[in-house]
């Protein structure tokens, strides 16, 4: 699985220009599921999404995780993150995961952050076409592959 971490301000997701989803104060994900991909890369990323130390203290340094700033999240399940971009001009995506699959893995994920966790979670609509919107906070992006992490 790959993911994008976005340390956010408010970050929020539109369908047919309708908003389906906001937060304030937390993490913007972008998430990607790459055939192959268990519920193993989704515990992992889980793990490592709730407990990382990206949001600053009183001292102004990185050492809090989202539980401690009662943060939010949003994920959003994003295919291209997969893209194979070493050939030509057209981007290749022929290393995600079939929709189905890739869908109840990304679907999965997002129960752990909230079941395990605790955290609050919004969704973008898997499968669809998005409008993003954030401010990012720092900025802070981080990427994550649990093929090579």
């Amino acid at each position: 699985m790959r993911l994008i971490l976005q340390r956010v301000t408010e970050a929020s997701v539109s369908v047919d220009e309708q908003k389906i989803a906001s937060i304030g104060h937390g993490l913007l994900l972008f998430v990607g599921v790459e055939a192959g991909d268990t519920v193993d890369d989704a515990d992992y990323l889980a793990r490592k999404v709730a407990h990382l130390r990206i949001f600053e203290d009183e001292q102004h340094k990185m050492n809090l995780d989202i539980q401690q700033i009662s943060g939010e999240i949003l994920s959003v399940s994003q295919f291209t993150l997969l893209a194979n971009t070493k050939r030509g001009n057209r981007p290749s995506f022929g290393k995600a995961e079939e929709p189905e699959k890739a869908d109840k893995l990304y679907q999965y994920f997002n129960e752990q952050l909230s079941s395990v966790y605790h955290l609050p979670v919004q969704t973008g609509r898997f499968g669809t076409d998005m409008d993003v919107a954030l401010h990012n906070d720092g900025p802070v992006t981080i990427f994550f592959d649990t093929r090579n992490d």
